[in-house]
């Protein structure tokens, strides 16, 4: 199965209650079709104790049945929490983003959408530097007039 055939089976469950463990919510998702994987993602501490970080995945071998399971088991209650489920979104590769362990100035998407070429700077200071010369005031010549409106004739 691809990738992008893998996403279209797998949804996210969140809200889950620490109690809730692989076997519990595969039972949970077990009407809707077959499941081929259910990952708790464990807490990235290592000074934590709770089993999960209160959410997880599901994939099931077919895209209609996690649309089932979306449409069925959102907004439901499991072991007295209320729970999210949608579909699950691909995961952000690590250098990407927030979180990264590069710049973002580094990082290639981010050049590309906001790099600056020379010839744009120039251009730029070229503009600045002709704002800062005073233009003529568009009131000069006008001290003698004293009536509004037209001239009288």
């Amino acid at each position: 199965m691809t990738d992008a055939a893998r996403l279209k089976a797998t949804i996210y469950v969140g809200g889950l209650d620490t109690a809730v463990t692989s076997r519990t919510l595969a039972d949970a998702f077990l009407p809707f079709g077959e499941i081929v994987d259910v990952s708790l993602p464990k807490p990235e501490a290592p000074s934590s104790t709770d089993p999960h970080r209160g959410f997880g995945y599901v994939e099931f071998e077919v895209p209609g049945d996690a649309k089932e399971a979306i449409d069925n088991m959102d907004q439901s209650e499991l072991y007295g929490r209320i729970i999210k489920v949608a579909a699950a979104k691909p995961q952000k590769e690590s250098n990407e983003g927030l979180g990264s362990k590069t710049a973002i100035w580094e990082q290639e998407g981010w050049l590309a959408k906001y790099a600056v070429s020379d010839e744009d700077r120039l251009a730029a200071e070229q503009s600045k530097v002709e704002s800062n010369v005073r233009p003529e005031d568009p009131m000069q010549g006008l001290e003698g007039l004293d009536v509004a409106g037209p001239k009288p004739e």
